[in-house]
């Protein structure tokens, strides 16, 4: 049973009542969107979601006979290949369920990094590995070009041919894709077949995210038992309705000002918060509009209310005392004129309820904001300029620097947007870019590096926690290139407060590929710099730096310079 508190009744609870707005989108009742008629014709498209749970399209018992056959072989490694919406879920629910089950281990590769795909290789067996590719539309190039590096690998090492490997890929896609295409033709052990109706980010209770779930051997019918019943909740024309009270709950903050929320969790639910930051981010952040998630694991960023978010507080399953009163603790912090929503997942089976209750109140924010929550202009364009970059090569950096200061490990390539034009250092571009950062801003440092090995995650949190202390404002750590299908959307198409760092390096043993792009580090480095024409375009404040390696002592260098900027942005005026 869905649980949850808000402090209070807020009014657009009455109006989504009133409206029937639960109802309408139970029944696939497009009009509910009819303030545009773009966004109309786009909800016919899209709303196949809003049953999954009591009319699932793929019958469940064939997903599960597929999974219990396969671990019966002796599976022990599941390695999903995949971006957006087809690994968010999948990653939510596999990571939440680790510490119950030791019984599969679950890896997802959505990230260009070679130092990632090496480290996800050396840990998995191909003979005893399941490779799953998941792409809706069979043609994104960042699974494509994954799976291309993942079958050089294991041919290379002789552990397989062709013909045996074929036998452990599994394909996730919509019907007639290229991806279906080329799976049946080289006779992989399976192709599943998506939803045409239900989008990528509305896709955790489809086969993309079901699958994987059963591969690690959740009961899928528990499961979809407890996501049977939040439908029939979060589709009540009632008050008590869990998804109309958050629903109301973004709405009425929003239309206050309080265009953010922080999302605060114990570590085991932070997996949880980035499937819920893709959902808000690219449903709601578009047309100049929209509400910026974010992940914070600092609850005394909040000890005073800033007047632009809400808190959002998930508790959930420890088994240790000490943890647990750690998180409450932590919370008291928190100033109480800051408005908060608390929640409570125990069970892995209960996170299919919050998938419902969250999909059906971000649906019904749309509707309230009169914007459609189906679609996802901006990451398509973005995506354009990066094949662009491909092709025609990286646009020229407006200047190179040996790395800062009196550090010389090599040269850094600083493109800056064109309000930023006149910068002409390093350290004076970085200074300039924090020193815009207002009151009601956010900042964002989308990071085109590997976040594993020692120091590289402890060093860009530096970064990003020095950013909120010291300029008081809502700061995201982004994972690129996953970012650009999430809160990218929202960057490029909300409101024009963001503030932009983006980090991608030179790979010390990059990955080669034979198509589309020379290696794995060329094209990360081609969708950070397509990140930047992309929101520069749109007028944002943005600077990309190009690092001469992606190593921990280089990024802690960086994280220095950008903490002195800081200090000094912070000191009075003399």
């Amino acid at each position: 049973m869905l649980s949850g508190d808000l402090e209070k009744l807020y009014p657009s609870a009455k109006t989504l009542v009133k409206e029937c707005a639960a109802s309408r989108l139970h029944a696939k009742d497009a009009s509910l969107y009819g303030f545009a008629e773009e966004a109309q014709a786009c909800a016919e498209r899209y709303m196949g979601w809003t049953d999954l749970a009591s009319n699932p399209p793929y019958p469940l018992h064939e997903i599960q006979a597929f999974a219990d056959s396969v671990i019966a072989q002796g599976l022990k490694t599941v390695v999903l290949i995949g971006q957006g919406g087809s690994t968010q879920a999948p990653m939510t629910i596999t990571k939440y369920n680790k510490p119950d089950s030791s019984m599969v281990t679950f890896k997802t590769l959505d990230s260009d990094s070679p130092v990632r795909v090496r480290a996800i290789l050396a840990e998995a067996k191909p003979e005893t590995t399941l490779f799953v590719i998941s792409s809706k539309s069979g043609g994104t190039i960042e699974p494509r070009l994954a799976l291309q590096a993942v079958r050089n690998a294991v041919l290379a090492s002789d552990r397989m041919d062709e013909v045996e490997l074929a036998e452990h890929l599994v394909a996730i896609t919509d019907p007639g894709s290229d991806l279906e295409r080329q799976a049946r033709e080289e006779g992989w052990a399976a192709v599943f077949p998506g939803e045409p109706s239900v989008g990528g980010r509305f896709s955790a209770l489809s086969v993309f995210g079901l699958l994987p779930a059963a591969l690690v051997g959740i009961n899928l019918e528990e499961l979809m038992m407890h996501a049977v019943e939040a439908e029939r909740q979060c589709s009540e024309d009632a008050i008590d309705n869990p998804a109309i009270g958050l629903a109301a709950f973004l709405y009425d903050n929003y239309v206050q000002g309080r265009n953010k929320f922080s999302f605060l969790t114990p570590k085991r639910g932070r997996v949880l918060g980035l499937w819920i930051e893709q959902l808000v981010a690219e449903s709601l952040g578009k047309e100049g509009q929209g509400i910026l998630p974010n992940i914070e694991i600092d609850s005394l960023l909040l000890t005073k209310d800033p007047g632009d978010r809400s808190v959002i507080m998930y508790q959930t399953k420890n088994d240790l005392w000490d943890e647990r009163r750690n998180f409450e603790m932590s919370l008291s912090y928190i100033d109480p004129t800051i408005p908060r929503a608390n929640f409570k997942i125990d069970t892995v089976e209960e996170l299919a309820e919050h998938f419902v209750m969250w999909e059906y109140a971000i649906a019904m924010c749309g509707y309230l904001m009169k914007i459609c929550p189906f679609d996802q202009p901006d990451v398509a364009s973005a995506k354009a300029v990066v094949l662009d970059i491909l092709r025609e090569g990286q646009p020229e950096p407006d200047f190179i620097q040996d790395f800062i200061d009196d550090v010389h490990m090599g040269e850094v390539e600083v493109r800056l947007s064109p309000c930023f034009k006149d910068c002409t250092d390093v350290r004076g571009a970085l200074r300039a870019l924090l020193g815009s950062i207002q009151p009601g801003d956010f900042f964002a440092l989308n990071a085109f590096l590997p976040f594993t090995g020692e120091g590289r995650r402890e060093a860009l949190e530096t970064i990003r926690h020095g950013v909120a202390d010291k300029r008081g404002v809502v700061s995201c750590l982004e994972v690129g290139p996953r970012y650009l299908h999430s809160t990218g959307q929202l960057h490029k198409g909300g409101p024009n407060c963001g503030v932009f760092l983006i980090l991608s390096a030179d790979e010390l043993k990059d990955i080669p590929l034979k198509q589309e792009a020379e290696s794995l580090g060329s094209l990360a480095k081609a969708q950070a710099s397509g990140d930047l024409v992309t929101l520069a375009d749109r007028g944002r404040r943005c600077v990309h730096l190009h690092l001469p390696d992606n190593s921990g002592v280089t990024l802690r260098g960086l994280a220095e310079v950008i903490v002195d900027i800081l200090e000094e942005l912070e000191a009075p005026t003399r």
